[in-house]
């Protein structure tokens, strides 16, 4: 049975076709040749394919795969000079980083050693092509579009041109909105005169003949990598192990409808770990890893057990958020909804929340509700209780906090709570009730850093920044440390030993006053502008951090000001905030915000970002990151600039404006170890050792701040 036996349309697009189920996969078990220009050699590569890979194979199937390295700025500008031994040392340090990334992450072994025996069996013969600028426009476009040719044995072909990758956010039905055009060359002559010139075309870029385009075989320490770990592998098995893993996604998949996404690897252990604790625990996955998206594979699994899902959010931001994509992703369930908070007040109707939350109803119905509402006393006393509730928190952490943990109070059945942090810092009492009501950790947790190996987030570089407070500010903040250090030895003395001093309001302003003297530093609102000035480019996309209004408008009426593209972002502000994070999400600029960017806006498209002001609570910082680093086309790295205050140097032998450093270096510190640029965090080592500063001990460190309460 060869490519003719398949019906194949015109085009496909993953928002009305399934098009690894439709195209890909059955010219993959038909062909016994495949030729792609793909995007680059990443660690998901041929992740969806490997169903139809036994067919494949038994036809002893060849593919030749052209990509790109995956390689920082500046050595794509090196690269770009031409064939040259650096370029070599370039090229083999990149790779043999892709590849060693691919057998680091722990949900993909499997493919990996499949992989891994492919390539060194000859199955998969891969080139490294390096655009070096001034490729013909022709060129240009089918390198841009990753050309692909199936052939088999009769030599049947078809072509396809589009913005698909095979990886799995390009072949699955998660991920980006990709589309492609086919072109059988039996059918006429036009698609016949396309297929030729498609595989024209490749013939010519494999043999280097393509000007402006410059052609590397594969590294040869790369395929050592891989002829290494490939022996003994015994590849029949590997498939089935990965067929086992489909098929419990496919199982967790909420929505069946065209364009539906499905849960990736970290998303499916966790489901099964939650299913085996009981339906009951919290994901501890990174910002930016789809913990929403997990959930709602939870929420459409509670449908089919006619349980009633209660949502709660710490925002109104993310009850509009998860409104939206609770409505786009379960599409095939019939749900009714009810929102409560921010003005949403239909709960508040005699016997509603009652009858809302009730059992004994087979209608599937999501009750969200914001924490500060669900915590209060109206909404408590009027929930129908019991093991028929399902309970999502978001942002789980943030449900902790003395007043909301009246919600831990009210019994419900499975639960499962998300966040990137979920301990509170500085609050063992809040993290234990947390655990203790929705059953802990769910293992293993899914870092920032497993996020970055496995491809699901954007590698980074990391940029410290150091500015020194001004005398007047340094004095300032040396008096009110004099006043923490007598307030805590008060309350520490005699029979006031016991207190926790943690939870002391006068101890608390007095801190929240201090940190606010390094967060509106003089110095960072010039900073902010002299590296805008010199980095920014039109239609790049940066998000400056600041500590409040007053700093914010310092800061956008300066960049204005210098002519900068750049406009605000915060909760009160005047105007739709909606339209203004569409804007810059298809325009670029500078967004100028505050907190309200922390939790639950997606701007998957920012590349830049700095931060001039960050709390002592680490979960801030960590959720920036992740913020910042979420996948979008064509974005390959993201880039950190981070304003770090050190003090005026003093000379006494316990200066009281140490702690400003220790708080400063246990951010940067963090921010440093995970970017692509380790030389960062020796500067910062070294600076810690300026001030004779154990920084090994600084991470996770700092306090939790509960704004609402």
């Amino acid at each position: 049975m060869g490519l003719k036996e398949q019906v194949y349309l015109t085009s496909y697009n993953k928002a009305e076709h399934d098009i690894a189920e439709m195209f890909y996969l059955p010219c993959m078990r038909h062909a016994s040749y495949y030729d792609r220009i793909s995007g680059y050699f990443g660690s998901t590569i041929y992740i969806i394919a490997w169903d139809a890979l036994r067919e494949f194979i038994d036809n002893d199937g060849k593919m030749r795969l052209i990509c790109s390295p995956y390689v920082s700025d500046e050595d794509a500008a090196a690269l770009a000079n031409g064939y040259s031994a650096k370029n070599d040392r370039l090229l083999a340090e990149a790779l043999v980083k892709e590849v060693q990334a691919l057998f680091d992450d722990p949900f993909l072994t499997a493919p990996a050693k499949l992989l891994a025996y492919m390539v060194s069996k000859g199955i998969i013969d891969v080139k490294i092509a390096v655009p070096t600028g001034n490729e013909s426009p022709n060129a240009k476009r089918l390198f841009h579009d990753k050309v692909g040719i199936f052939t088999d044995l009769d030599g049947n072909k078809v072509g396809f041109r589009g913005s698909m990758n095979e990886t799995y956010k390009g072949l699955s039905s998660d991920g980006n909105m990709e589309s492609i055009d086919v072109f059988p060359n039996w059918l006429d002559n036009r698609d016949a005169e396309r297929v030729n010139d498609a595989s024209t075309f490749f013939e010519r870029l494999w043999s280097g003949f393509v000007p402006g385009i410059t052609v590397y075989p594969f590294p040869r320490a790369s395929k050592e990598i891989l002829r290494t770990k490939a022996e003994g592998v015994k590849w029949h098995e590997l498939l089935d192990e990965i067929h086992v893993e489909e098929s419990k996604a496919k199982r967790w998949k909420p929505s069946n409808h065209a364009g539906s996404r499905t849960p990736r690897p970290h998303q499916v252990n966790a489901l099964e770990a939650w299913v085996k604790n009981g339906r009951r625990g919290i994901f501890e996955h990174a910002t930016g890893s789809g913990k929403t998206f997990t959930a709602m594979c939870a929420i459409h699994d509670a449908f089919k057990r006619n349980e009633v899902v209660l949502i709660l959010v710490p925002s109104r931001d993310l009850l509009k958020q998860w409104d939206r994509e609770l409505r786009e992703t379960l599409r095939e369930d019939i749900i009714y909804y009810l929102l409560c908070g921010d003005k949403n007040n239909e709960w508040k109707k005699p016997d509603s929340l009652a009858a809302w939350t009730s059992d004994g109803s087979s209608t599937h119905r999501i009750i969200l509700a914001t924490m500060d509402t669900a915590c209060s006393d109206d909404f408590s006393k009027n929930i129908s209780q019991g093991e028929h509730l399902f309970v999502v928190a978001d942002e789980v952490h943030r449900l902790g906090s003395p007043r909301r943990r009246n919600f831990l109070n009210i019994e419900v059945g499975a639960r499962l709570g998300l966040s990137a942090t979920p301990r509170r810092y500085g609050d063992p009492e809040g993290t234990a009730a947390l655990f203790d009501y929705f059953g802990g950790i769910v293992p293993p947790p899914y870092t920032l850093d497993d996020a970055i190996k496995s491809g699901v987030l954007t590698r980074y570089f990391y940029n410290p920044l150091t500015i020194t407070l001004t005398q007047k500010e340094q004095e300032e903040w040396n008096a009110i440390t004099e006043q923490i250090s007598h307030l805590v030895a008060r309350l520490t003395s005699g029979e006031n030993a016991d207190i926790n001093i943690a939870s002391n309001t006068r101890l608390k302003q007095l801190l929240i006053k201090r940190a606010h003297i390094v967060k509106t530093a003089s110095s960072k609102v010039p900073l902010a502008i002299n590296l805008l000035l010199k980095e920014y480019v039109r239609g790049q996309s940066w998000i400056i951090y600041c500590d409040n209004i007053t700093q914010l408008k310092k800061v956008l009426n300066s960049a204005i000001n210098a002519g900068l593209d750049a406009f605000e972002y915060y909760a009160d502000m005047e105007g739709d905030r909606d339209e203004t994070i569409r804007y810059f999400s298809k325009n670029g600029g500078i967004l100028v915000s505050i907190k309200c960017l922390d939790e639950g806006v997606d701007i998957p498209s920012v590349t830049h970002a700095l931060i001039l002001a960050s709390s002592q609570n680490p979960r801030e910082f960590i959720q920036r990151r992740g913020r910042i680093l979420r996948n979008s086309p064509g974005k390959l790295f993201a880039h950190l600039y981070d304003a770090i205050t050190v003090p005026v140097i003093e000379t006494k032998e316990t200066p009281k404006s140490m702690s400003i450093i220790i708080g400063e270096l246990s951010r940067a510190i963090q921010f440093g170890l995970g970017a692509e640029n380790p030389a960062c965090v020796t500067d910062l080592k070294n600076i810690a050792v300026d001030y004779q500063i154990d920084y090994q001990n600084l991470q996770n460190t700092g306090m939790e701040e509960d704004d609402s309460d």
